[in-house]
Formats: structure tokens, sequence, C-alpha cells
């Protein structure tokens, strides 16, 4: 490949990731609302669950909830299958993330929750799933194309379910006030601590 192709081939995937993020729009809708409602009257934790990529982006959104004032944590589906389903507690919400919204791994997720009436958030592109079909606020994803070579690959997907994570997280932060004093109570390390201080 020459430089020039390599270069429009980043580009190619720029913009597709780019059009994939203004569908988004979408999905800030009223289940949106509804279910930063309920985020903010938690009185436990916000268990985060995903599989394969939607994982890796489950990890990050519990990260950055629980840096901004909700308590969260992700779990592995798998595991929660093994033992980890003992995490959950009537005063947790699910959050559960799957673009196809059929992953296998999640039944026994569904079906526990189901059972202990735990209120669970789906996000999936695919509004006929099992994952949306028995959630309380389903967050439906758009049918972006994705970036990959082969089309197959989570690129945009992935990055749309990212973006809807840290809106989850701002507009949360923003309905409970959350103060820059309480974020500086949980991040008392590192170079970001030190941009907030006030001098005496």
């Amino acid at each position: 490949m020459t430089t020039t192709s390599i270069i429009k081939a980043a580009l190619d995937v720029l913009n597709t990731e780019i059009s994939g993020i203004k569908l988004l729009r979408r999905t800030f809708d009223s289940n949106f609302v509804v279910a930063i409602k309920e985020l903010s009257k938690l009185k436990g934790r916000v268990i985060i669950t995903g599989i394969g990529k939607s994982g890796h982006i489950a990890n990050k959104i519990a990260s950055t909830m629980s840096s901004t004032g909700t308590p969260a944590q992700f779990c592995h589906s798998n595991e929660m299958s093994h033992g980890d389903l003992g995490i959950l507690s009537s005063k947790d919400i699910l959050m559960i993330i799957s673009n196809s919204g059929n992953s296998s791994e999640l039944k026994d997720v569904i079906s526990f929750s189901k059972k202990n009436k735990i209120k669970t958030i789906g996000i999936s592109s695919n509004t006929n799933s099992e994952l949306m079909q028995s959630v309380h606020y389903p967050l439906l994803l758009p049918i972006a194309k994705e970036a990959c070579a082969v089309g197959k690959a989570p690129t945009p997907s992935t990055t749309m379910t990212l973006v809807l994570g840290d809106a989850l997280c701002v507009a949360l932060m923003n309905f409970k006030k959350f103060k820059i004093a309480a974020y500086q109570k949980i991040h008392p390390g590192g170079d970001l601590v030190l941009s907030l201080l006030t001098v005496q």
C-alpha cells in the first residue's frame, strides 16, 4: 500500500465512525431519560456486564460511572453464570450490553434478574432480541456499517456504545448535581487531582 492509500483507509474509518456516532442521536429518547432517573435513585450499585468487545466497553463505562459519583462494577457474563450472580442484590441496577442482544452467555443473567426482580437496562442494536424484550429500560443502538475491511469486526458499534456510556455518566452527574469537591474526594492521586487543587 502507498502512503496515500494507507491514510485514505484511516480516514475512511474515521468518517464511518463519525457517521455512526451521529446516528446515536436517536437513542437519546424517553427511555434514556427514565434510565437516568432510575440510576439517580440507586441504593446499591450498577452492575454492568457484557461479552467480547461489549465486555471491554462495559468495563470502561463502569469505571467512568464509579469515578463520577455512582458506584458501579463490571462483571463478565460468563463469570456471572459460574457464581458471580451472587454479586447482584435487589438494590442494584443491572446494565447488560450486547450488540446482537441474543448472546447465549446472557441467558442466565437475564433469567436471574427476572426471578429476583432486579431492574435492568439493556443496550443493543436489535430491538427484537431477547435482551431488549426482557429489560425494563431498553436503549436501542442504531444499526451502523462497521468500519473494518470485512464489515464484521465491532468498530462503530462499540464506539457508539462507548459514547452512549459516556452520555449516561455525564447526564447522571448533572442530574445528581455531582460537584467538583466530590470528584476530588475520589481522585486523591495522580496529575488530575493536582489540576483541581486551589492555592491556600
